[in-house]
């Protein structure tokens, strides 16, 4: 089956704020094999991130490979992802279906402090 890679396209007012610090990707549970990427073999890493736009929140975990990560990442920094794609994915698991998005940047660079509008009493 085809995978379908979405370009996420964001709004200039979009902040991206780190949640979590990265942690290695797991390919193998019973192993503990790591993820790698399959085109330079570099180890692949997740974080969770908080977009926010809008007014509103959202939180989503992010894979970005080692060579990705800026030094100074910490929860709380504002970040940006870099070529960040979106790939839909299904499976089906002791009869049970499953599905999600899985999330990818290329990169993810620090941003400056993030800039939030000023709320009108």
């Amino acid at each position: 089956m085809a995978t379908s890679r979405i370009r996420v396209g964001l709004l200039p007012s979009t902040v991206f704020m780190a949640g979590t610090l990265p942690v290695p990707k797991v390919k193998d549970p019973q192993t503990g094999e790591l993820a790698t990427d399959r085109d330079t073999g570099e180890t692949l890493f997740t974080l969770t991130v908080f977009l926010m736009e809008e007014g509103r929140a959202e939180q989503m975990k992010i894979t970005v490979p080692k060579s990705g990560l800026p030094d100074g990442l910490a929860p709380g920094v504002p970040v940006r992802p870099v070529d960040l794609f979106a790939t839909p994915w299904a499976r089906v698991f002791n009869g049970q279906l499953s599905d999600g998005v899985a999330y990818r940047a290329t990169s993810l660079e620090l941003a400056g402090a993030p800039q939030f509008a000023e709320q009108s009493a």
